[in-house]
């Protein structure tokens, strides 16, 4: 119950902060200026039909272009508004799974808890669950708790090495270290991830923020080798749609 009361509230809080950010360009304002727009090309019609002289068809004319560009500014800025309303949402939501999921786990603490213990004898249940060590840990990087983040994959690791998720924990630990700013330690993390899962799906992003990496630490030339690596290698990822844009921001041909 405790945690459906805390969803609820949460999404009103996202409702709310939606009208709150939205506010700020009205779609009424919006319709007014189409309808504005709309009694000009009548008033257009009009004169033509009366054969008014070219002066005030003109005048007409300027009137309709200076509405229109006004509404098209309305609409982009709207657009912009919009786009970051979309992005604060989408970061409250990740806030409130991550406490959803938070508060699951302590009502599953507690369950085991009041839980009779097992006769001895009895196999014992594992006292980890994969999915949530390695849930845990990524809410953490989410948080930008970065250090509790690396250790929680790399506890992931230690404990399951051989897992569908393990590529994903040491390419996130990388991650981590690339936040921090420790580009030496992510540029040796990615390298892990290159050496131990060659098929990991994580291969053209690891390879990607090692490009990163190297021109951070100004190695420019190593920088660049490893974003024409993922060109070769991915030629059709978006992480390749990425390096071409680095490259090309260095003067480098991205093709």
């Amino acid at each position: 119950m405790l945690r459906q009361r805390t969803a609820r509230s949460g999404a009103a809080g996202l409702v709310v902060l939606a009208g709150a950010l939205a506010g700020c360009v009205s779609s009424q304002d919006i319709d007014g200026l189409r309808s504005q727009m709309s009694d000009l090309q009548r008033q257009v019609l009009q004169v033509q039909t009366q054969g008014s002289s070219k002066d005030e068809v003109a005048k007409l004319q300027a009137a309709i272009t200076a509405q229109m560009q006004s509404l098209l500014k309305s609409e982009a800025d709207m657009q912009v508004k919009i786009g970051s309303l979309s992005t604060q949402i989408d970061q409250l939501q990740a806030k409130l799974d991550d406490t959803s999921y938070r508060l699951q786990q302590l009502s599953q603490q507690i369950a085991s808890q009041a839980a009779p213990r097992p006769a001895i004898g009895d196999a014992a249940a594992p006292s980890t669950d994969p999915q949530a060590l390695y849930q845990t840990a990524y809410s953490d990087y989410l948080r930008r708790n970065f250090d509790l983040a690396i250790a929680g994959f790399r506890q992931y690791l230690d404990t399951y090495p051989e897992t569908d998720l393990a590529d994903n924990a040491a390419y996130w630990i990388g991650e981590c270290y690339f936040s921090q700013g420790k580009f030496q330690q992510a540029i040796k993390e990615f390298d892990g991830v290159v050496a131990r899962y060659p098929h990991s799906d994580k291969l053209a992003s690891a390879w990607l923020k090692k490009g990163y990496a190297y021109i951070e630490l100004g190695q420019r030339k190593e920088g660049v080798a490893q974003l024409q690596t993922v060109l070769k290698d991915f030629p059709h990822s978006d992480e390749a749609n990425l390096a071409r844009q680095r490259l090309r921001g260095l003067g480098v041909d991205g093709r």
